[in-house]
């Protein structure tokens, strides 16, 4: 279990650099796009190119970061039910998602998105609009963003048979766990509170 454990934490360490790396793609593409917007009304000067690569930036995030999101344990869960279950019956249901649902569908959509992007790279497969991008980077974003989500649904079981096995406290947690908007509308609420008393006269 160890020498799984050890593959778990490697794992997590990739997905969560590529997954800090793809955040910056997100100020790369509104950089793009504020300066493609002010080139075209100041200067009348554009390109598909411009509006292409910001479509490509965006894939890249969506498709990099998923896999960084479950590793942070940031998707859709039904809150309200998982957090009126005991943590071991949450852990087995994921477990059993992962290897049911999840890593199957990684392992189809790897299977069937090679090709399209084999197809693409070899023809060198050009967008349709003028002074359009090469098509194969963007294509290929998809396999490999499902087979570092299929590396992190690897670690994330490893996570929870530990867990179950009482080889690793539970890494993760289930339930509603408080955005920063949230925290900061507490923390907002509780100074105004705390200030109230004192505006009286």
């Amino acid at each position: 279990m160890s020498l799984l454990l050890r593959l778990s934490r490697l794992i997590d360490t990739v997905n969560g650099w590529i997954g800090k790396f793809a955040t910056w793609l997100v100020l790369a593409a509104v950089l793009i796009s504020a300066g493609n917007a002010i080139m075209r009304k100041a200067f009348n000067i554009g390109s598909n190119a411009y509006l292409e690569i910001q479509w490509y930036l965006f894939a890249a995030v969506f498709m990099l970061a998923a896999s960084y999101v479950f590793l942070h344990n940031g998707h859709v869960r039904i809150d309200f039910i998982a957090a009126r279950l005991s943590k071991r019956t949450n852990t087995i249901i994921d477990a059993i998602g992962i290897v049911v649902f999840l890593i199957p569908l990684c392992v189809i959509l790897i299977d069937l998105s090679w090709p399209f992007f084999m197809r693409a790279y070899v023809s060198g497969e050009m967008s349709e609009n003028a002074g359009g991008l090469i098509r194969w980077p963007v294509i290929l974003l998809i396999p490999v963003g499902f087979s570092l989500l299929l590396l992190q649904a690897v670690s994330e079981l490893i996570k929870r048979i530990g867990f179950l096995t009482g080889a690793i406290p539970q890494p993760f947690s289930f339930g509603h766990e408080k955005t920063a908007d949230e925290e900061y509308a507490e923390e907002m609420a509780a100074k105004a509170a705390a200030a109230a008393p004192e505006a009286k006269p």
